[in-house]
């Protein structure tokens, strides 16, 4: 049997105690606010190549749960959800709001961030350092706060509105959004009007854009006489893709000429960028360079603005950038549509002809908030594919004073913006689900 200690022994003990646990206090659990559920969201890994769908989904379920949202988990393709969300509106006759996000980031080089990129990391500033920040998990956590915030006011909305967080989106969206928007599922939530994903301005306006440019992917390939790198003779295969880039470099000069001459945007031209190029013989761990290969091939990335006529740039791919007189073929990617099921173009008008803009315009305003002229996204978003439906369709992601981040390194949103845009979707949720017109 031991003897009991001493007061000395009791008190010294005590002592430590205290000393340690001013020293190391015990972690205090995280508040539960829109900020930290924000981040909580980005703390998961969703980037290509291998995003966690499931993980997000469930995340995202469990705060609409939360709120008293109905939702569903739907499937266009094996292992990539579509979490589809319901606030039933009390006049189901009238045709619905449907707000988009899309679960899917870019991948990120963490040893080229400042904080790492799945961490979410908040400054003292305010700065959460994350990727997807502003691509887009942002405007999918103000939708859901802004709904939770008019719903603890009592708000009830007149038309139903839904949430949909799509997969794929960065990867052209054909097994997310493409497929939601040509199915029965989507038809049967009789969307009128739709809210995608937009971009930071390091301005004091926020963007608004009512159309994307469509992205072609051409491949050039061209055959010609193989020989020794001496000969100097007609057609061989570089020369003639050469030839056929210098004719596309001419046209690309001349568009962005336009741009810089401040004639247009660059979203309103024609873009085309070479991305590759793939010819020679290989020899040990270089080139032969003395041998004139048969063929050669090149990439690019071209960007057709809805104001052309796709017609026209087909017909220059096939007569003039890559024809078979110069031993030339080509094969052309077009990824979404460039017309809507009436063959018009896939731009949602922003002016009184489109009930929706009005009340949309206004409610910003109520907010606070100041929109810059309306604008064609230079790339693109799933918004094409609400377009392609004919139903009208806004880019919008209310980020002011910030810098344009997306799929550059050490993306972030300020805490304080991220706060601000969701006020500004409670005014836009709550003004256009009580919008009794716009019929379509």
């Amino acid at each position: 049997m031991s003897n009991p200690p001493n007061s000395f022994t009791f008190f010294f003990t005590l002592t430590l105690l205290l000393i340690a646990n001013r020293a190391h206090p015990p972690e205090q659990p995280e508040p539960d606010t829109p900020v930290t559920r924000f981040q909580n969201y980005l703390r998961i890994s969703t980037a290509h190549p291998s995003p966690d769908y499931y993980a997000a989904v469930s995340y995202l379920k469990a705060q609409a749960e939360s709120i008293g949202l109905h939702s569903r988990t739907l499937h266009f393709a094996p292992d990539k959800p579509l979490l589809l969300l319901t606030w039933p509106g009390s006049d189901p006759t009238l045709p619905s709001l449907l707000l988009n996000s899309h679960l899917d980031s870019v991948p990120a080089e963490p040893s080229k961030w400042a904080h790492p990129p799945f961490s979410a990391h908040r400054t003292p500033e305010g700065h959460i350092f994350a990727r997807g920040a502003q691509d887009d998990k942002c405007i999918a956590i103000q939708y859901l706060e802004a709904i939770r915030n008019l719903k603890a006011a009592g708000f009830n909305p007149i038309r139903t509105v839904h949430v949909s967080f799509v997969p794929e989106e960065e990867i052209g969206g054909l097994d997310g959004a493409a497929k939601f928007a040509v199915s029965d599922e989507f038809k049967d939530l009789k969307v009128g009007f739709v809210l995608d994903e937009g971009q930071a301005n390091p301005g004091d306006e926020i963007r608004v854009f009512y159309a994307d440019r469509t992205p072609w992917n051409l491949i050039v390939k061209a055959k010609g006489m193989p020989g020794h790198g001496s000969r100097m003779f007609d057609n061989s295969a570089m020369e003639n893709l050469m030839k056929s880039v210098e004719l596309m470099a001419r046209f690309r000069e001349a568009q962005f000429d336009e741009v810089k001459a401040g004639n247009a945007a660059n979203s309103e031209v024609i873009s085309v960028n070479p991305v590759y190029f793939k010819s020679g013989i290989v020899s040990g761990d270089g080139y032969a360079m003395n041998m004139q290969p048969s063929e050669a091939e090149a990439g690019f990335d071209i960007r057709i603005p809805p104001t052309v006529d796709p017609e026209l740039v087909r017909k220059r791919i096939a007569e003039e950038w890559a024809p078979e007189a110069r031993n030339l073929t080509y094969k052309l990617i077009e990824k979404g549509p460039t017309r809507d099921y009436t063959g018009r173009p896939l731009m949602t008008q922003t002016d009184d002809s489109n009930p929706w803009w009005s009340i949309f315009k206004q409610a910003v305003a109520a907010a606070g908030g100041k929109l810059a002229k309306p604008e064609i996204l230079a790339s693109t978003t799933d918004a094409r594919f609400m377009r392609q439906q004919g139903i009208p369709t806004l880019g919008f992601s209310p980020m002011t004073n910030t810098p344009i981040l997306l799929h550059d390194h050490n993306e972030f949103l300020k805490d304080t913006i991220f706060l601000k845009g969701i006020k500004v979707y409670e005014s836009i949720i709550s003004a256009l689900s009580s919008f009794e017109g716009g019929s379509r």
